[in-house]
């Protein structure tokens, strides 16, 4: 395995990114997607009950949740970049991945403040914050799209094949054939 495709599996800084084959970044982000996700599931079903005041709260609560924990893997996200050769297509990839995370990020936080001028309103989440929602979730969706493909394509993080394979040596076979 040539330097480049080398130098982007193995991390900046294990203590802070996580070590070689298991890094911390893919671990962080299942909180702000999930957060956001329940987001959306919580603001549609305010459309749906009697009393939607309690949901429309819980969403509000789950997009902030959301924004912290997608601090916190945008810190570890840059690191990972950085072990990524400068003018490669995956390093160009990468730069896409976190501009678009970033702006969703941003999205978010301004749906927490915006919805805190609305925070115990007994109605449902009005349709301009759902509809920022929707679209937040849209792009948070291409975005991690494109993170798989940097780390199923282009191998970002993930431990070389040789390493992969003492995953798969039995008895019989301890080459891992």
């Amino acid at each position: 395995m040539d330097g480049p495709r080398q130098q982007a599996k193995h991390p900046v800084s294990a203590a802070l990114a996580g070590p070689y084959g298991h890094p911390f970044h893919p671990i962080l982000v299942t909180v702000p997607i999930g957060a956001w996700v329940a987001s959306l599931v919580f603001d549609v079903a305010s459309w749906l009950v009697v009393d939607p005041g309690f949901l429309a709260q819980g969403s509000v609560w789950l997009i902030g949740l959301g924004v912290l924990g997608a601090v916190a893997a945008a810190l570890v996200g840059v690191l990972d970049l950085f072990a990524i050769p400068t003018g490669t297509p995956a390093f160009r990839l990468g730069l896409l991945h976190m501009a678009l995370n970033l702006t969703v990020t941003a999205a978010y936080a301004v749906n927490f403040v915006w919805r805190q001028a609305d925070y115990g309103r007994p109605g449902p989440v009005p349709a301009a914050m759902l509809t920022l929602s929707v679209a937040g979730v849209i792009v948070l969706a291409v975005a991690g799209y494109l993170g798989g493909k940097l780390a199923y394509r282009y191998g970002v993080r993930v431990a070389d094949e040789k390493t992969q394979a003492t995953g798969y040596t039995t008895r019989d076979d301890p080459s891992g054939r």
